[in-house]
């Protein structure tokens, strides 16, 4: 779509090939988006990224940032000319040492022309120098930069990036990280992974943050402002760094409640999902005024508004499952988004069942019932859910029955060893819906084809027969609505989580 167009005719078309090398004849854009039919222009073709190198510079009291990344990537064609997803403001690209030419197109993208074509599997170091006001930009209508009284946070999804470095924002494209902020002392600076050191110097302090393990854009982070930081460990010996907001105000003893649990959960996650897969393990709470969280690889996002009832380790919990079902394992596109949210809500179910709150079945049992026929919840197939219900209810709670259901089918011990052994088989990788069903039939001995169908792709509630050979909603064939299970609320309290 970005390619230019050459004029008619044979005598223009022989003169237009004469002037190109033979050499470069063959190298041609790379495509501005990555082929997601959810998000056409996001991530983008010809070349994979396996490194950022991140140096950067924030003012908190202006909110300005400025920045040189470093790209580590490998050309996946013959490059004439490729994209980054980026919004702030370009002073210069180097392209393998040599300066490049440069322009912006669509909302987010980053052209760039290296001062030679790239021929297919060539290794290439890109730097970007830029700066710019992340929250003065938008895309689409909307930005993922958040200011706060004491600085600004990137965490959103599918998209996050754009605000503060250049970047092939899809989950298809992971890379290792590097995050070196230089902030005015007195602040912090929050981002994945492990600290690796701090600096000071002349009134400012550098906080250098490393993630070792692939991560994809959008489960990046960056924090800065004023927070209370506590570290420790788990049990399992994994380092927990965790960071509140100085100005959480009465929010900030529910969200310690909960969030200083992380190990404590995360080492209970494991024996179902397998051993917890970084390095680093944490939350940040800024004071920020959204609903959501996230969960930014080993180190989630949570918005003080999770914690306004009280302490909400549920949501910790739908977080840190993520880290398996999402961060560990990410999806192929964003249709699958079945495989994060759908696991992170029955996780939540699990732990109700550990807290003797209501079990999983019961928690299936009144979601089924509390949602008729004519209900758009079961318009909702969270197999596919389009990008305008990408986070519906229906994708975490249909979702979740949809395990349910496989779980009664093929039985606990299988069922299980399909929730542990899916996280091992596609780890630091991708997968979609599909590898997941064939990997369940692989593990159960059964064709499930019919199972998943009815579950994740019909627009419709499936019937009280197929509910019941699911062991779903006995009580409804009788027209009784189950008792809500005591954790629902709970639960019910991380709605929004995605929401936004």
């Amino acid at each position: 779509m970005h390619r230019r167009l050459i004029a008619p005719g044979a005598l223009a078309a022989a003169s237009v090939l004469l002037a190109i090398p033979a050499s470069a004849a063959s190298h041609s854009p790379g495509a501005p988006g990555i082929g997601d039919p959810y998000y056409p222009a996001y991530g983008n073709g010809g070349y994979d990224v396996s490194h950022y190198d991140l140096r950067l510079k924030y003012q908190p009291a202006t909110d300005e940032l400025e920045g040189t990344a470093t790209l580590l990537a490998r050309t996946t064609q013959d490059l004439s000319r490729f994209n980054l997803d980026f919004l702030l403001d370009v002073d210069e690209v180097r392209v393998n040492g040599a300066k490049a030419s440069f322009t912006t197109s669509g909302e987010h993208e980053l052209e760039i022309t290296p001062k030679a074509p790239l021929a297919k599997g060539t290794a290439v170091t890109v730097v970007v120098r830029y700066r710019g006001v992340p929250s003065s930009k938008q895309a689409y209508g909307f930005t993922s930069w958040h200011r706060t009284p004491d600085g600004g946070v990137g965490a959103n999804e599918p998209e996050a990036a754009w605000w503060w470095f250049p970047s092939n924002d899809h989950p298809l494209d992971k890379a290792t990280y590097d995050v070196s902020v230089l902030v005015p002392d007195g602040t912090q600076a929050i981002s994945n992974g492990t600290l690796q050191s701090t600096s000071s110097r002349v009134g400012w302090t550098r906080f250098n943050w490393r993630s070792n393990k692939p991560q994809a854009t959008y489960l990046a982070t960056l924090a800065v402002g004023k927070f209370d930081i506590t570290t420790g460990r788990t049990e399992s010996g994994i380092p927990v760094v965790n960071a509140y907001s100085k100005d959480l105000g009465d929010n900030a003893g529910a969200a310690r409640a909960s969030i200083e649990r992380t190990g404590e959960v995360a080492d209970w996650l494991s024996e179902y999902f397998g051993p917890y897969p970084f390095n680093a393990l944490g939350g940040y709470v800024p004071n920020t005024n959204t609903g959501y969280a996230l969960e930014t690889q080993t180190r989630p996002f949570y918005s003080p508004r999770q914690f306004a009832n009280g302490s909400n380790t549920s949501v910790v919990v739908h977080e840190l499952a993520h880290q398996w079902y999402g961060d560990l394992v990410s999806v192929a596109g964003w249709k699958d988004i079945w495989i994060n949210e759908g696991f992170a809500r029955y996780a939540q179910w699990l732990w109700s069942e550990h807290e003797d709150e209501g079990t999983a079945q019961e928690i299936a049992d009144y979601v089924y019932a509390s949602h008729p026929a004519d209900d758009p919840f079961w318009t909702v197939k969270p197999g596919d859910p389009g990008p305008e219900n990408q986070f519906d209810i229906a994708v975490y709670d249909r979702g979740a029955l949809a395990l349910q259901a496989l779980r009664d089918e093929i039985g606990d011990d299988a069922f299980f060893t399909v929730l542990k052994g899916w996280p091992q088989k596609y780890a630091y990788g991708n997968a979609t819906v599909a590898d997941f069903r064939t990997y369940a039939e692989e593990v159960s001995g059964q064709s499930l084809s019919p199972l998943f169908d009815t579950w994740l792709f019909q627009p419709s509630k499936p019937a009280a027969p197929a509910a019941a050979d699911a062991s779903i909603a006995r009580t409804a064939e009788a027209g009784a609505v189950p008792v809500q299970p005591k954790s629902w609320k709970k639960i019910a309290a991380t709605n929004d989580v995605h929401e936004h």
